[in-house]
C-alpha cells in the first residue's frame, strides 16, 4: 500500500469518527492502519523507525485509551470505535466494513490451543457495549449484538443476538 493510499484510508476513518482526530477510537484505528502499512515498507532498516512509532502508538492506545487493536487483525473500511475503554480485539479477528464497536467489548479466542479461531464480523455489524464474542464464529452482515451479550455461535445476517449465552432472533 502506498503512502497516498494510507493517507486516504486514514482520512476516511477520520470522517467516520465525525472529523474529530482527538477521539480515541480514531487514534486506535489510525495506529492500526500505520502498523499494517509499515509491514510493506522495503528494507528492515527503513521499517525500524516506523515500527518504533507503531509500537509507541499501539501501547498508548492500549494503556491510555483501553483499546487493544493489533496490526495482525484484519479491519475493513469505515469501522467506528464508538467509545473508549476495555476494547480487546484478538490478532486473528476479522472485522468487515462499516462495523461499530462500543466500549468494554472483547473479540477473542475461546481456548489457548486455538490461537487462530477468532471471530469474523461481516459488513455492517453493530456490537453493543460490553459484548463478548469468542471463538471462530461468524457474525453475519447487518447483525446486531446486544449489550453484554456473550456470543459463542454464529449469528446469521440481519439477526439480533442478546443474553448470556446469547440467543439469536431474526429481525424482520
Amino acid at each position: 500500500m502506498s503512502v497516498l493510499a494510507l493517507r486516504a484510508q486514514i482520512r476516511e476513518d477520520l470522517a467516520v469518527h465525525d472529523g474529530d482526530w482527538t477521539r480515541p477510537g480514531f487514534r486506535a484505528i489510525a495506529a492500526y492502519r500505520i502498523g499494517v502499512w509499515r509491514m510493506g515498507v522495503g528494507p528492515k532498516w527503513l521499517r525500524a523507525p516506523l515500527t518504533l512509532f507503531y509500537n509507541w502508538a499501539f501501547r498508548h492506545c492500549r494503556n491510555v485509551y483501553g483499546i487493544e487493536l493489533p496490526y495482525t487483525c484484519t479491519i475493513g473500511r469505515r469501522v467506528r470505535i464508538e467509545h473508549q475503554g476495555g476494547i480487546v480485539v484478538h490478532g486473528a479477528t476479522v472485522i468487515g466494513d462499516d462495523c461499530i464497536i462500543r466500549q468494554n467489548c472483547t473479540l477473542g479466542i475461546r481456548r489457548l490451543d486455538q490461537l487462530h479461531d477468532a471471530p469474523i464480523l461481516e459488513d455492517g455489524v453493530n456490537v453493543g457495549a460490553g459484548a463478548v464474542i469468542l471463538g471462530r464464529v461468524t457474525i453475519g452482515t447487518g447483525a446486531a449484538i446486544g449489550a453484554n451479550a456473550v456470543v459463542l455461535t454464529d449469528v446469521p445476517a440481519g439477526a439480533l443476538a442478546t443474553g448470556v449465552p446469547a440467543t439469536v432472533r431474526l429481525r424482520g
